[in-house]
This record gives structure tokens, C-alpha cells and sequence, in this order.
């Protein structure tokens, strides 16, 4: 699978660091939240779908070039990711921020394997040395966090099949934001993800009604704050790979982490500061080696 090389005008690390920042916010908003996780993820999809329907409208005409294979990546892709949110939401309700967190560390081993096992993907040494060095950090930052009782191990589990569910997700959207704008990929894919989770609820017979106007205030912040990185990101597709996105998203346990402690009043020891600082620089070092090989492919091809 080739990737589009023809580079956006301007860097990529100023939308990833805006992504970032946002993604970090998710765990806090959720953290602050007495409603299902399930209720959580389903508000979040429908009203980020409801707000981005004033863009669909003028793009409108592409809806008519879309072929039954391509509505099936859509479907497919909103599956991966409501059930990315209802099982990482879930994991949040039963451990703590930095030990939810942490486990989105795995995310890009779990994408470099997947584009590997699928589109045959190509890696180097110093690539994967970076990634590790960022893993290494976000494990540093959850090590003296990670529960021992048996709710935070669920917990800890939700969260591991939550970065399975959102690889899925991102390898899908690999392929289909290259033959669609992005914004009619996030548009579907938001509706179609808030949709399974609708069937979800009615199955489980969780209500949907009942919440306070702070929970209203909560399911409206879960649609623009956290659900504005994954828009950056979808967009991003169209330059790089899942992998690269799953590579910065490395930085939310360092941000999440952060907030909580501001926040949330969790603590953070020194171990946690020095593993966030690991993160950050292996982050920053795998941007400008896929920023290198960007401009080598655009002058090979040029």
C-alpha cells in the first residue's frame, strides 16, 4: 500500500501537537462523568456527527460517487471505533487515568504489526528504536499506577482491547479517507459508530434519558474537544500511515496524565515526569524521521 506523497503545505506537527492536546482532554471529560460508558461513547458519536452535518452539506455531491464497497469500509470503520470508545470508556470508570492511559503505549506496536501483516509495510531500525523509547517512557509513567484489585486489571484489559478496536479503525480509514474527503469519512464514520452503539444501548436496556444538565454539558464536550483529533487525524491519513497517527498519539498518556494531576488531584511521582519526558522526545524524533522520508519520497518522485 502506497502512501500519498504529495505533502501538505504546511508541517504536520503543529495539527499532531493540536490532536494531542485535545486527545488528552477525553480521559479527564469522562473521569468527570457518573453516566454509562456506553451512553458516554453513543452521545459523543451522534452529537460530533450533528455538528459536523453543516460541512457534509456542501460536500454533499461526493455521496453519489461512493460505491457499496466503499459504505461497507464506513460501516465497518464505525464499528472498530464505537467499540474502541465503549471499551476504553468503560476502562476508565474502573482505573485510574494513568493506568487507562498508559495502555494506548501499545497502540503503535499493535498498527506497525497490523500494516505490516496487511499492507506489507516497511519499517527501519531507527524507527523502531524511537518507538521504544517512547513506549518505555509511557510505561515509566504508569508503572506506579498500575491497580493491582481486580477491577483495575479489568479495567487494564478494557483498555488493551480498546487499542486492538482503534487499529482496526485507523488501517480501515488507511484505505478509505484516500478515495473520500476526510470530511465525509469522519462525518459517516462518527454517525455510523453512534449508530452501533444506539443498538448497543437498546440491547443492554440502558437509558437514554434522565442524565443532569452537567451530563448534557459533558456529552457536548466529548463531541468537540476529544473528537476534534480524530478529525486532525483523518485528515493526516491522506499524508502518512496508522502507524505514524498511532506514534503521537503516544503523547496523550503525558498529557492526560498532566490534567489529572491539575485537574483530578491524582499524584505523579518522579518516575512518571521522567517517562513523560522519554515519550515526548521519542515522539518528536519518529515526526522528523517520517518527515525526512516524506521529503526524500517527494524528491525521488519529483
Amino acid at each position: 500500500m502506497e502512501i500519498n506523497t504529495t505533502a501538505p503545505k504546511k508541517s504536520i506537527v503543529v495539527p499532531l501537537v493540536i490532536s494531542i492536546i485535545a486527545i488528552s482532554f477525553s480521559a479527564i471529560i469522562v473521569k468527570w462523568s457518573n453516566a454509562p460508558a456506553s451512553i458516554l461513547s453513543m452521545y459523543r458519536m451522534v452529537f460530533a456527527a450533528a455538528l459536523m452535518f453543516p460541512f457534509i452539506l456542501l460536500r454533499k455531491k461526493e455521496f453519489q460517487s461512493m460505491k457499496r464497497k466503499d459504505w461497507f469500509f464506513l460501516c465497518l470503520s464505525g464499528f472498530f471505533l464505537g467499540l474502541h470508545f465503549v471499551l476504553w470508556f468503560g476502562s476508565l470508570k474502573l482505573t485510574t487515568v494513568a493506568s487507562s492511559t498508559i495502555i494506548i503505549a501499545l497502540q503503535p506496536m499493535v498498527s506497525l504489526l497490523g500494516g505490516y501483516l496487511i499492507f506489507r509495510e516497511r519499517t527501519t531500525m531507527s524507527t523502531v528504536f524511537t518507538m521504544c523509547v517512547a513506549i518505555l517512557g509511557a510505561l515509566m509513567i504508569g508503572w506506579g499506577d498500575i491497580g493491582h484489585s481486580r477491577e483495575a486489571i479489568l479495567g487494564d484489559l478494557l483498555s488493551f482491547l480498546s487499542v486492538i478496536a482503534v487499529v482496526c479503525y485507523l488501517l480501515i480509514g488507511q484505505q478509505a479517507v484516500r478515495k473520500i474527503s476526510h470530511w465525509i469519512y469522519s462525518f459517516c464514520v462518527f454517525g455510523f459508530a453512534g449508530l452501533f452503539l444506539l443498538f448497543f444501548n437498546v440491547l443492554q436496556h440502558t437509558r437514554f434519558t434522565g442524565y443532569s444538565g452537567k451530563e448534557w454539558g459533558i456529552f457536548l464536550l466529548l463531541a468537540i474537544i476529544p473528537t476534534m483529533s480524530h478529525v486532525i487525524n483523518n485528515w493526516l491519513l491522506t499524508y502518512v500511515n496508522a502507524t505514524t497517527i498511532s506514534m503521537s498519539i503516544l503523547g496523550e498518556p503525558v498529557g492526560a496524565t498532566i490534567l489529572a494531576v491539575l485537574l483530578l488531584g491524582e499524584k505523579v511521582t518522579f518516575m512518571q515526569m521522567l517517562g513523560g519526558l522519554l515519550v515526548l522526545l521519542g515522539v518528536f524524533f519518529f515526526l522528523m524521521q517520517q518527515r525526512q522520508g516524506r521529503v526524500m519520497k517527494t524528491k525521488k518522485s519529483g
